[in-house]
């Protein structure tokens, strides 16, 4: 029976003071009330169950793991964890009965405590000291199990080794979490003399541990947390129809553009749906992300970004983690002397995300251990007698770096990559980031930089902030950021409630645009296409959904999904190759761009185009004199998207921002050098 503390301290103040300073004497108080209770209106209750348990639930005070001290001893407290390890279910003796071997009387019940082994000493009857012998029939058993509970890898402060607590189960409470899961425990610290610790015959050491009154888990990351305020607040949000930009624009604020790697990461943060077909085959619902590019363009950031936004993440290094840390080892548990399964990154992650960042530099044979893990989502062990198979149900976003350090455009994909087909193929977006010279973005990253350290500045003044916001345009997103605290109770919520369903008119769609994506693969040697990618782009569309809250699945959130995937493709091909797809998917890459960004995307091509062929043609203009566009070139830029009116466009703040000044008389856009 759950009795909530608050409850408890409420209606009886005195009995709550009682039961969190001296659980061990009040709360077997508890169950035999209780017991009483429930036999009184029960009659037939006690042939169902012996005994009936209190639980205290809703304990106000949850300490962390590496903050118990000696004042917390044979108290009640609440912590919280991931558990690494259990052991398997063993009877403990709870109250034994003896026989008299000379008087054959039966003596008992001897209730058995954690401290110490109780024996018979004399018979009450005829007094002599023995011999006794246990007595099989009335005395009771009860199951007995102990866990490791360890410090959630988020908790955990930086350079410092995550501490854990043993935990026992006893009762009802046995195998109610598993390796893997992360659980919140109300129980009584206790301590118990172990002689492992007195050996350097020193002084007396104690172990303790935590005698478990109450185990819950924590249901993906503390969905219970959002109030009633935050609920009303996330609604009014998702009413927003440019709310999945907003959300993009709002992971990792403090890096300038790179507006597809932040959709990508929404997408994975928000995940499409588990499916189940008839029973028998599992179809993930977990988006896996590959950022692979230049070094300095802020993969690292996004990924720890996304380890502070996502209720559950284990962020782990390529050189730093092996094998068996990324999947799960078997140790000998030095008590028991039995092999016990600890779980890794992966399973630790289970219904979060994993970021493994410098992914080009795990071994072979290390990165080839993940492969069950990314698509089946469960990781199978046969060690020490073992076989068995743990749940690694995470989304996987993982950073690399090319062959050489750079990544090189007249190379093919496969040139680049020390990566194989079979994993390339089980990320759903594959991401490739260039640090290309560009002077207007160039100009305008370099603003931004500067304007954040004048921003995070100690002592910045409320003007200059302003100042700064005015000048940098923000973070370079066109949209209004949210606040990363409410945008991980959005991302919570909608995991939580959201389940978008497919229809059939969209999987025409898709299937079309696949035949199409695999037609071009057979000539093209960038990303592999396989029949994942049909789920790829289903995934996608559902987490699209999702953003915004929906119950099903809209043609709008289709194109989201496919427009990311041909991006992903293209991005992968020769520099020769990308200005071809463009052209024959602009259909479906310009899905929902704004007509200004897409003409000042093809002016500054121009810019770059006019740049290179001065610097090939060894002309050397004056520092004073601007450079010149053709307007006739722009033009012929904007048909190809179908835009013919290019006015609103010259009267934009987009194109006076970005230094752009229109001159009629000579039909050229000018820009200072």
């Amino acid at each position: 029976m759950q009795v909530s503390y608050l409850h408890l301290s409420q209606f009886e103040p005195i009995l709550a003071i009682w039961v969190a300073d001296a659980p061990a004497q009040v709360l077997p108080i508890f169950h035999e009330a209780t017991r009483t209770e429930v036999t009184k209106r029960f009659s037939s209750y006690a042939a169902i169950h012996e005994s009936v348990f209190v639980r205290i639930t809703d304990l106000p005070i949850s300490d962390a793991i590496r903050d118990i001290r000696q004042s917390h001893l044979n108290a009640l407290i609440r912590i919280s964890g991931v558990v690494t390890r259990r052991t398997s279910v063993f009877p403990q003796l709870s109250s034994a009965y003896y026989n008299c071997i000379k008087c054959g009387q039966v003596l008992g019940p001897i209730i058995q405590n954690a401290e110490s082994e109780l024996k018979m000493n004399s018979c009450v009857h005829c007094q002599s000291k023995g011999p006794f012998s246990l007595n099989q029939e009335l005395t009771h058993y009860r199951n007995y199990q102990k866990m490791t509970l360890q410090e959630s890898p988020g908790s955990v402060p930086a350079g410092r080794l995550p501490r854990s607590k043993e935990v026992i189960l006893v009762n009802d409470l046995i195998d109610c979490a598993r390796p893997g899961e992360e659980v919140e425990v109300t129980g009584i610290y206790t301590n118990n003399f172990d002689l492992s610790l007195n050996t350097s015959g020193g002084f007396p050491v104690f172990a303790t541990v935590v005698e478990a009154n109450f185990v819950a888990r924590v249901g993906g990351g503390g969905f219970s947390t959002t109030s009633d305020e935050d609920r009303q607040r996330i609604l009014e949000l998702s009413q927003d129809p440019r709310i999945a930009r907003r959300i993009a624009a709002s992971i990792a604020p403090s890096i300038h553009g790179h507006e597809d790697i932040k959709l990508a990461l929404a997408l994975a943060l928000f995940g499409g749906q588990e499916k189940h077909v008839k029973g028998k085959t599992r179809l993930r619902g977990d988006i896996n992300v590959l950022l692979l590019g230049d070094p300095g363009t802020a993969k690292s950031q996004f990924l720890k970004y996304t380890e502070k936004t996502a209720h559950r993440a284990v962020y782990t290094t390529g050189k730093g983690a092996s094998a068996v840390g990324l999947t799960a080892s078997v140790h000998k548990d030095p008590i028991t002397r039995e092999w016990t399964l600890e779980g890794g990154a992966l399973v630790l992650a289970d219904r979060g995300v994993c970021l493994i960042d410098e992914f080009d530099k795990m071994n072979d044979s290390d990165r080839v251990s993940i492969h069950e893990a990314m698509e089946q989502q469960s990781i199978s062990i046969s060690k020490a007698g073992i076989v068995t198979s743990l749940q690694a149900r995470c989304s996987v976003i993982a950073a690399a770096n090319p062959v050489g350090g750079r990544y090189d455009s007249s190379k093919t994909f496969s040139e680049n990559v020390e990566l194989t087909d079979p994993i390339l193929s089980r990320f759903d977006i594959l991401l490739v980031v260039k640090d290309t010279v560009d002077p207007v973005l160039d100009e305008r990253l370099a603003d931004f930089v500067v304007g954040s350290h004048i921003k995070s500045h100690p002592d910045a003044t409320k003007e200059q902030k302003s100042g700064v916001e005015e000048a940098t345009g923000g973070n370079g997103a066109s949209e209004l950021p949210i606040d990363q605290e409410l945008l991980r109770k959005y991302v919570a919520h909608a995991k939580r409630t959201c389940r978008p369903k497919l229809h059939q008119a969209d999987l025409d769609k898709i299937s079309r645009v696949y035949a199409e994506l695999r037609k071009e693969s057979m000539t093209r040697e960038g990303m592999p296409v396989a029949v994942r990618h049909i789920e790829s782009i289903i995934r996608m569309s559902e987490a699209h959904s999702a953003m915004h809250l929906r119950e099903s699945v809209n043609d709008d959130d289709v194109n989201a999904a496919v427009s990311v995937m041909i991006k992903s493709f293209i991005g992968t091909q020769k520099f020769g190759v990308q200005k071809h797809l463009q052209k024959r998917f602009s259909r479906y890459t310009n899905y929902q761009r704004d007509y200004n960004h897409l003409l000042l995307d093809a002016l500054r091509t121009l810019l770059r185009e006019t740049l290179h062929y001065e610097q090939v043609m060894s002309v050397k203009p004056s520092a004073e004199e601007p450079i010149k566009l053709r307007v006739r070139h722009l033009e012929e830029r904007a048909r190809e998207y179908g835009i013919l009116d290019l006015q609103p466009f010259y009267d934009s703040e987009l194109f006076r921002d970005n230094h752009f000044t229109l001159s009629t008389a000579e039909g050229v856009v000018l820009h200072p050098r």
